[in-house]
């Protein structure tokens, strides 16, 4: 049997600021759900969850210590410095 264990991922406080900051700007206020670690126990296999931010209904995902978000998945990125543009463009 497989024995998945799941441990919660903190999210960044300096992403977090930063999130909350180009949000600002906007006039919207972000959504964020921390991300999870999960491991398969006896394995070496880990997963690592991205955090999920929401603004006006749209998830982004990102990861701690990167300057990429990812847009609905994790096919298509944007620089963090790009997200202002792009919200505002929606």
């Amino acid at each position: 049997m497989v024995n998945i264990t799941k441990k919660e991922l903190i999210i960044e406080s300096e992403l977090k600021n930063k999130i909350e900051f180009i949000c600002s700007f906007c006039n919207t206020t972000p959504i964020i759900i921390n991300g999870n670690i999960r491991k398969i126990n006896k394995t070496n296999l880990n997963y690592i969850e991205p955090h999920r931010i929401i603004i006006k209904g749209i998830t982004f995902l990102a990861f701690n210590y990167s300057n990429e978000i990812y847009i609905k998945n994790l096919s298509q990125k944007i620089k963090l410095s790009e997200l202002e543009d792009y919200l505002k463009g929606i």
